[in-house]
Parts: structure tokens; sequence; C-alpha cells
């Protein structure tokens, strides 16, 4: 969900130029659905399941109001309280090493350890407020012109294949529905997320180490040619 909402967020903040894409996208799939509902004689479900689902849409958008509010009030309590810079001194290394070409004592730095310590812990209320504010200073700093770097890929995949220490979410569910151990799947969580974050930083690198040879193929032959 967090990785979504974070993608839905660049498609805002950058120009239109994604929700554009995003329009056409949705329009297709809605005439997609009222061909199949003609054809099978189904068309009054259709017309039901779209409005349930835009009253499901406005509840979701209420839902997430507060906890946008309450965890960007909360970031910005961190930032003023030096708690920000301490999280980000724990987690240069590695950041350092995932985000090239960043400040680690800039804004977009302390946002993406905020939003990866938010993921760590299993927040995800937390994280996708976080997210966005990482994109944003992401964009910001490295003046992405509606384009989305190789950064702001990196922060979309590890939000969506995060490493949860502290599964809180699952163990609610588990706990809801009645298990007397929510959290004995921990080590299969802990497990499968930490191979889904291996894969898809190995996807983003390779592929941005593959694009960065193509440019500098495409350079050498203009140079050349010229």
């Amino acid at each position: 969900m967090s990785g979504f909402l974070i993608y839905r967020a660049i498609t805002i903040f950058y120009n239109g130029q994604g929700l554009e894409m995003m329009k056409y996208i949705f329009t297709v799939m809605v005439g997609i659905s009222l061909v199949f509902g003609l054809a099978a004689g189904n068309i009054s479900e259709v017309s039901n399941a779209a409005l349930s689902e835009c009253s499901q849409a406005v509840e979701l958008m209420l839902k997430l109001i507060g906890p946008m509010a309450f965890w960007g009030g909360m970031m910005r309590v961190a930032d003023k309280a030096g708690i920000t810079d301490f999280i980000a001194k724990l987690f240069r290394a590695p950041l350092k090493f995932l985000f090239k070409g960043i400040d680690a004592n800039g804004k977009a730095f302390k946002a993406v350890t905020m939003n990866i310590t938010a993921n760590l812990l299993g927040l995800g209320n937390a994280a996708t407020p976080l997210g966005i504010q990482a994109v944003k200073e992401l964009s910001e700093e490295e003046s992405a012109g509606g384009v989305a770097t190789d950064n702001i890929i990196m922060l979309v995949v590890l939000n969506t294949a995060s490493i949860q220490l502290i599964p809180t979410t699952v163990a609610a569910m588990r706990l809801a529905h009645g298990s007397s151990s929510p959290l004995d799947v921990m080590p299969a969580i802990l497990i499968s997320s930490a191979a889904s974050v291996a894969a898809g930083i190995a996807s983003v690198k390779c592929f941005a180490a593959g694009r960065n040879v193509l440019s500098r193929s495409k350079r050498t032959i203009t140079d050349e040619s010229h």
C-alpha cells in the first residue's frame, strides 16, 4: 500500500504527467468492464460495483487524512528535536550506498531514513506520509523535473518490498481473527521480505547500470559522428 500511494504522489506532484497517463489507463479499464458486463449480461453488477467502490474510495481518503496529518506533524517534531539527525547517522552507511548522490545532511536523506525506519517497525500509516515527503524532497534536491530518478525508484521499491522487524499490522489482523500466537509468523515474514528487498535492490541497480552504459554508448556514438 505504501509503495502504491507513493507512486500516486509522484503522479500528482510531478507536473501532472503521470496523472494524465493514469487518466487514460482508468478510462480503458472502465471501458473494458462495461464491454464485458454487457457481453455477459451483468451490467447491473458493474454499475453496483462502480457505486460501491466510489463510496469506499471516499472512506479510504477520510481514513488516511488523520494518519497522514498526524505523522506529518510527528516528522516535523522529530526534525526539530534532532531525532531525524540521530536516525540519519545510524542509517548513513547503507543508505549512502542505496541512494547515490544525495546530501547525507540534507532534508531528503532525513526523510528517507524516517520512512525506512517506519517500514522497519511495521508502521504502515506512518510510512506512507513520510514516503510522500521523501519523494518530494528527493525531487527538489535532484531537480527531477517530472522524471522518476534512480533514487525515487529505489525508494518506491524499498517501500513496496520492505523488511518489517515488527510486523504490527499482520499481528493485529491475526489477533483480531483469534490467533493465540499472532507473531509466530515473524521468521517467515523476515525471510520473505529480506529476499524481496534484495531482489528489488538488485533489479534497480542493474537497470540503472544498464541505462548508464546505454547513455554513455549513445554519447560516444554522437561524439564520433561529429
